[in-house]
């Protein structure tokens, strides 16, 4: 049975599935909902696979009115049996979710089949996150002096400093950045706005990096918006930095598992640890919820445990007792 990959292009991955309310869905996502490109593209991913198995067992024809809670519940067992995550079962869940919420709503289904299944149990995973120490190696990587050194290190400064997601930096634009004020303007989930205080270190790395391609030779061809652009001019994508941040990473000697939404988690986590307030973190995150951020709460709580027990003289000591052992007795 075809499922379609979780890496393929949204257009590729939508060619084979010609149906209007999936279609109108993103539509209303992108239109009304104001999502990100890279959020309309995962949940296209998420209902292409979900057409594609009904395809698969020759069973298009009861979407959407037909399907029910039944039917998703063997999309879930396929994917299982596919070896795909718990987590990614329970987005696509969720994605099914909020499709079938919008025809509900525009009277096209009398019901929301995916409320009647209930997703994975998730393991609660604390986030992976760096050490200040290596924080400072991975950033000390790229060569200053070059166009693309300069671009690097601006980049890897600016993750860190403010927090972004990778999305966030490659949409960020000439004019969204304030040197003097040292502020940023960045757009989130939902296109949403926020302002980013940026330390001092970034601002220094942006202020060469800037300079540098403003005396490059070949800067009439670049993207006059654009923030972050690559050797040709283009403005960055989510794919390359994070070949580049792995190429950095590697050069580091850090872990493989790193990945650029680890200095976010770094990020979170050293504020946390310095004794910055939760809600100022949220807001600095663009988190919606408080209980998202409230993650990084577990890591500070773990990190502190095992300090307490590393440091303490008598948290891991073995207590021998001062009377022997009495064996038990069968009592009358």
């Amino acid at each position: 049975m075809s499922l379609v990959g979780e890496g393929g292009d949204l257009v590729s991955t939508l060619s084979n599935v010609n149906n209007e309310y999936i279609q109108s869905f993103l539509g209303y996502l992108k239109q009304e909902r104001n999502m990100s490109a890279h959020t309309i593209r995962n949940y296209g991913v998420d209902l292409a696979q979900f057409y594609n198995y009904l395809a698969g067992m020759a069973e298009t024809a009861i979407f959407p009115i037909g399907v029910t809670p039944l039917t998703i519940r063997g999309f879930m067992a396929e994917l299982d049996n596919r070896g795909i995550s718990k987590q990614t079962i329970a987005r696509k869940v969720a994605a099914l979710r909020s499709l079938f919420k919008f025809l509900l709503s525009r009277g096209v289904v009398p019901m929301n089949p995916a409320l009647g299944v209930r997703t994975p149990k998730l393991e609660k995973k604390l986030p992976q996150f760096l050490t200040v120490e290596e924080v400072e190696k991975l950033l000390a990587m790229p060569e200053a002096g070059s166009f693309i050194g300069s671009r690097d290190k601006a980049i890897l400064e600016l993750l860190y400093s403010a927090g972004l997601r990778t999305f966030e930096l490659v949409g960020l634009d000439l004019d969204d950045v304030e040197i003097e004020n040292r502020t940023l303007r960045t757009r989130g989930k939902g296109m949403k706005e926020r302002i980013n205080p940026i330390g001092q270190y970034a601002v220094s790395a942006i202020r060469d990096y800037l300079h540098i391609r403003q005396v490059h030779p070949d800067k009439h061809k670049f993207d006059a918006s654009a923030m972050f652009i690559n050797f040709r001019g283009q403005r960055l994508t989510t794919r390359s930095i994070r070949r580049m941040f792995s190429s950095y990473v590697l050069k580091a000697g850090l872990s493989a598992t790193v990945s650029p939404h680890t200095l976010r988690h770094s990020f979170a986590t050293h504020l946390l640890q310095r004794g910055a307030d939760l809600r100022v973190v949220q807001e600095l995150l663009g988190h919606e919820n408080i209980s998202t951020t409230q993650i990084y709460t577990h890591v500070t709580d773990a990190q502190m445990q095992k300090i307490y027990h590393d440091a303490h003289p008598r948290s891991t000591t073995t207590i021998e007792s001062d009377f022997a052992v009495v064996p038990e007795t069968k009592s009358a």
